[in-house]
């Protein structure tokens, strides 16, 4: 069993837990990696823009100012300086659409017709169209076939008299982006292996309080299944574990009682055989010893074969009377067998089992009193298993009656038919009352010399069959009283 009991690494809760939880935690540092860079370098793109457009407004109201003045030399000489300063591309273009165009003098670059000529220039013509119309223009990040670099430009239109003159085309290199976005990357690597080592240590805490009641109840489990019902997880927490624990205790808990259980009916079966062959053991060894005798011709007065023969019969007879309680006990037990219940009268029963015991109770003086004052107490059941029933409680206190005594049964009824058997016998020894109902149980009294232990086996399965109750008061030497509780049948309702 250790061998199957061992987990590889790979299967324990605690890897998987961490390696799910590292997954997330890079893939979220991946997610704002890449969120960060998209926003910064929009960011960065939109202000590196405004900033240029900025930039070429101004460039483009010096321009104004120069064509004004006509100082050409010097309006050269001031957009040299600044694109030296800020390691900027200005271009001035003039407008040859226009109606008083810029002189050619202040272009700092090409003529247009040059920009539409020759290929490297050609994309910015759309640029110069734009701004010609009277509308500034961006260009985000484009690769320079000129310069041959990352770039953005902005171009701003120079105007006289409300008039497009010319455009400023402002171009100014995009590479410090790189280096910043390998900075971010640094320290998100970096919080991300902090992060991961931090995970470690909270993973461990996590899966430790997690993998230790599981272990706990899987150690539980196969101990429930090797057989040891009394061992508890011992786990008490208030969540979906504690609860799982709790389960795993109410199977325990189930498992020994069914256990217990389980082996009072070995018991009892055990019980069973031993009593029913210690029953037929004794009529067949009589019978055996019987047989042998007449066989063997050892006895020959025909009245002391006569007496063996009867002996012989009575034992027959004794072994049917068990076998045939035997039968009805086992079938009263049977939760598949049904009794064919219908109305029946609880007077009428006892007066025909009174007829019956009549003569038995004649023979020790012994008289049987019948208070009922409602004719008619109408239930649902079988009258001759009634009938069986309450002859077997009648039967027993005529039996351990002395005589000249009474038995007294009461016939009641109130939101249950009531019967009570009462008599003034010897009464039922407190160490023998719950047991009275056992099979083959019998007290050592010589009036039980000749039953079988099963009459009141019997008698309170048919009551159970008839949805009834039983319940036993005996006082040693003053007597036993038995009383029924079954539900009533109403006429009414029919």
């Amino acid at each position: 069993m250790s061998k199957e009991n061992k987990v590889r690494i790979y299967n324990r809760l605690f890897f998987k837990l961490y390696i799910n939880y590292a997954v997330m935690l890079l893939v979220t540092a991946v997610l704002i990696c890449l969120i960060f860079m998209k926003l910064y370098m929009d960011m960065t793109m939109e202000r590196s823009l405004k900033e240029l457009e900025y930039q070429a407004q101004v460039v483009s109201e010096i321009t104004q100012e120069y064509i004004i003045s006509e100082k050409i030399n010097a309006f050269k000489n001031d957009i040299g300086r600044i694109e030296k300063v800020n390691d900027w591309d200005i271009w001035i273009v003039s407008n040859p659409m226009a109606d008083n165009p810029m002189s050619y003098d202040m272009e700092t670059s090409n003529t247009y017709e040059d920009f539409k000529a020759i290929p490297e220039l050609s994309e910015y013509v759309e640029l110069l169209d734009t701004t010609f119309n009277g509308q500034p223009v961006r260009r985000e990040k484009y690769y320079d076939q000129i310069d041959e670099r990352e770039t953005i430009a902005v171009a701003y239109p120079i105007k006289m008299n409300n008039e497009v003159v010319g455009t400023v085309i402002v171009k100014q290199p995009f590479e410090e982006q790189p280096e910043i976005v390998s900075n971010s990357l640094y320290l998100i690597v970096l919080s991300s292996v902090v992060a991961l080592g931090i995970s470690f240590i909270i993973v461990i805490i996590f899966a430790t309080e997690l993998s230790l009641p599981i272990s706990r109840m899987r150690v539980t489990a196969l101990e429930l299944a090797a057989g040891n019902y009394k061992i508890k997880t011992g786990i008490n927490r208030n969540d979906e574990i504690g609860d799982l624990a709790k389960t795993v205790d109410i199977l325990s808990e189930k498992l020994l009682e069914n256990e217990i259980e389980r082996q009072k009916l070995d018991q009892m079966r055990l019980d069973f055989f031993a009593n029913v062959s210690h029953e037929l053991r004794t009529p067949i060894t009589v019978i055996r010893a019987y047989a042998e005798t007449l066989a063997d011709g050892v006895v020959k007065d025909p009245g002391t074969v006569e007496q063996y023969y009867n002996r012989m019969l009575a034992e027959c007879k004794s072994m049917e009377r068990l076998v045939g309680d035997l039968l009805t006990l086992s079938k009263m037990q049977n939760p598949d067998f049904a009794i064919e219940k219908e109305p029946v009268n609880v007077r009428q029963i006892f007066d025909d089992i009174i007829r019956s015991a009549g003569a038995i109770a004649k023979k020790k003086s012994i008289s049987i009193e019948l208070v009922n004052d409602d004719p008619v107490l109408m239930m649902l059941g079988d009258y001759d298993r009634l009938r069986q029933m309450f002859m077997v409680i009648l039967d027993n206190a005529i039996k351990f009656s002395e005589e000249n005594k009474t038995v007294h049964i009461n016939l009641s009824k109130s939101d249950k038919i009531i019967v009570s058997i009462k008599d003034e016998g010897i009464g039922i020894a407190p160490a023998d009352l719950e047991n009275i109902f056992e099979k083959f149980y019998k007290s050592n009294l010589r009036q039980n010399e000749s039953g079988t232990g099963l009459g009141l086996a019997i008698a309170k399965q048919i009551a159970l069959k008839h949805d009834g109750k039983i319940e036993v008061y005996s006082t040693p030497g003053e007597g036993t009283e038995f009383i029924f509780y079954f539900p009533p049948y109403e006429l009414e309702a029919q």
